[in-house]
């Protein structure tokens, strides 16, 4: 398996700290998660059900009825390369790497996150898988940009797929509203914004026969009724949506401005998390953990993911942990 962040459990046993006493931003989801409100019985009890309201939920959220509700996005990640054809796949990197272990029996290539790079490869590859924004360097593009993109590889029977993991925060630079279109994938998470990981909940928007393929192959059944319930609700709930944009584009600019104020000098990414780079990035990963702070380390390029704190005290952690750095002096 790849590795991923949010491996709390097993930091804990490297590093002889207990699991309550650390600090863990190494996920980007966010810290706050949504409230989730009581479950009743008969989610439970009975079978799931597809007419419960939680296609509507996520309709009237995503802006498409070309959706499928699937058990977080890994299972679609997954499956996309036995459900779409051509031999010849374009993605960034770095990027979220179980997309291209998903693809490596397809030619691959990849290409930095500037949109010029992209631009040369777009007439010479039949799918172009865009994480946006990526993970983790947060690279966006230009909305009528990735519809022209699009386009062109519509045009030749190509696919644009794009993993809008981490875009809830700036929903206006999603293409969720065009789904259904040919050649046309998005795929969502309910992990990220709404900090719900653990329900493992997302939903994959595409052609209607892509959908139906896949959902044959998944089989039925594939969210818990607790889990559309709660989904459902998180969905529905625009006050809390609101509230919770603000908080988190607050948060992330504090962030990106402490990360400066310590020695980083670009901290880039969405809202949910900063990613550096750095040369001493491997020693800074273990000198955080042996203070009881988790981030995510990347070896290639060195760099360094940071998430969100979620109170007061773990943002006045983490600005004495990076102080202790001393960073700022080794430049």
């Amino acid at each position: 398996m790849l590795e991923h962040g949010g491996r709390l459990h097993r930091a804990a046993r490297d590093y002889g700290i207990a699991l309550a006493d650390w600090l863990d931003l190494s996920t980007g989801i966010n810290p706050v998660p949504y409230p989730v409100p009581d479950i009743p019985l008969s989610a439970w009890h009975r079978l799931p059900e597809d007419d419960d309201g939680l296609a509507a939920a996520a309709q009237d959220y995503y802006g498409t009825a070309s959706l499928l509700a699937v058990a977080g996005s890994q299972p679609a990640i997954q499956a996309l390369p036995q459900l779409i054809g051509g031999a010849r796949v374009t993605l960034l990197s770095p990027t979220y790497a179980e997309h291209p272990h998903a693809w490596h029996e397809r030619v691959l290539t990849t290409v930095s996150d500037c949109a010029a790079d992209i631009e040369a490869r777009i007439d010479d590859t039949d799918v172009l898988l865009l994480v946006h924004p990526n993970n983790p360097s947060g690279a966006c593009f230009e909305r009528a940009q990735l519809l022209d993109w699009h386009h062109r590889l519509a045009a030749r029977d190509g696919w644009l797929v794009i993993d809008e993991a981490f875009i809830d925060c700036a929903p206006q630079h999603s293409l969720a509203d065009q789904a259904g279109r040919p050649g046309l994938v998005v795929l969502r998470s309910i992990g990220k914004f709404f900090g719900l990981a653990g329900a493992r909940a997302g939903f994959i928007m595409g052609p209607d026969d892509l959908l139906r393929a896949l959902a044959d192959k998944l089989g039925p059944w594939t969210l818990s009724g607790p889990t559309r319930h709660v989904v459902a609700a998180a969905l529905r709930d625009q006050t809390w949506q609101a509230a919770t944009r603000h908080a988190l584009s607050h948060a992330g600019t504090r962030l990106e401005q402490l990360l400066r104020q310590h020695g980083f000098d670009d901290p880039r990414g969405p809202a949910l998390f900063k990613w550096v780079r750095h040369p001493d990035a491997a020693h800074i990963h273990r000198e955080m953990a042996h203070r009881g702070i988790l981030i995510r380390h990347f070896d290639r390029p060195p760099s360094l993911r940071f998430g969100l704190p979620s109170d007061s005290a773990g943002w006045q952690r983490l600005d004495a942990a990076l102080a202790a750095l001393n960073l700022k002096d080794t430049r």
